[in-house]
């Protein structure tokens, strides 16, 4: 189905624009962005506080990633342009619609920091990491779920392997407690490993959080995805971890993730899978 761009926002959107000649510096990027360049975006850029600190930063020669880390804006994607010789706010607009539009008209940049000092301007673009949050919890846990179960349910292929289909898994909160203290500890250390720092293991971790009797443990670890789509797609796509998925012998599965702002990777993920040595009791509430 193809639709045509709503050209009532469009509109909207230009008519909130001051003109050129009487533009401030935000207000000139966003007229070169919508108006100025030969293909126009329809999203006006917001001004945002934590990007106009990392600006003032690059305008005094701190490195893009130096000046964003130290303004505590965790940036998916940024694009910087410095502008040199403009006596103007206005002429700025001008010159980015000149030389500058692949810079600035990307549509997933969403956010701006700029600033002027005499003849030159320093303006930085970005779109802001969308990091999941500890309250969506049990929902990531369930839209992981959904997307393991399906898999199993198709039957699928991992590497050289093919699986039949598999009965689907239960969410067990004792093992999502495991899930969740694992992933809390690679997102407070920075180390991405199975082992924990204390030597602890899948089956130590299984242990500790109080699952009982089991006949097998397996475990997926996962680092820098956002979503619970794009992690289990991650999974599915590894030959190794698409294995534990697909393997019938688990029946249950214990989901968590931990974020840090601080880390390299973000968010960490880990995936508890297990097989109880007789029916038990599945009760507790599991950690965020």
């Amino acid at each position: 189905m193809r639709i045509k761009a709503p050209l009532l926002l469009l509109a909207a959107l230009l008519a909130a624009l001051p003109s050129i000649s009487r533009a401030n510096l935000n207000d000139a990027v966003n007229w070169a962005r919508l108006q100025g360049c030969p293909a126009p975006v329809r999203s006006l850029l917001r001004d945002s506080p934590k990007l106009r600190q990392a600006v003032a930063r690059v305008a005094n020669g701190v490195a893009v990633k130096a000046a964003l880390s130290s303004a505590g804006y965790v940036a998916a994607l940024s694009s910087t342009v410095h502008v040199s010789g403009a006596a103007s706010d206005a002429q700025v607009g001008s010159m980015l619609a000149a030389h500058y539009c692949g810079a600035i008209t990307n549509p997933q940049l969403m956010e701006i920091g700029a600033q002027r000092h005499g003849r030159d301007a320093w303006i930085l673009l970005a779109a802001p990491v969308s990091l999941p949050d500890s309250s969506d919890a049990l929902l990531i846990r369930r839209q992981i779920l959904d997307l393991v179960n399906k898999a199993r349910l198709s039957g699928r292929r991992c590497g050289n392997t093919l699986f039949k289909p598999a009965a689907p898994l239960s969410l067990n909160t004792m093992l999502s407690s495991a899930a969740y203290a694992h992933s809390q500890e690679m997102a407070t250390s920075g180390v991405f490993d199975h082992r924990g720092h204390d030597g602890s293991t899948p089956v130590t971790r299984v242990e500790q959080a109080g699952y009982g009797g089991y006949l097998i443990v397996g475990e997926n670890i996962a680092a820098g995805a956002m979503t619970a789509a794009e992690v289990t797609q991650g999974w599915l796509d590894s030959p190794a971890h698409c294995e534990n998925i697909m393997d019938s012998r688990f029946s249950e599965i214990g989901i968590g993730f931990a974020v840090n702002p601080s880390s390299s990777e973000l968010v960490y993920w880990t995936q508890e899978f297990a097989a109880p040595d007789r029916p038990h009791f599945a009760g507790g509430k599991a950690s965020p």
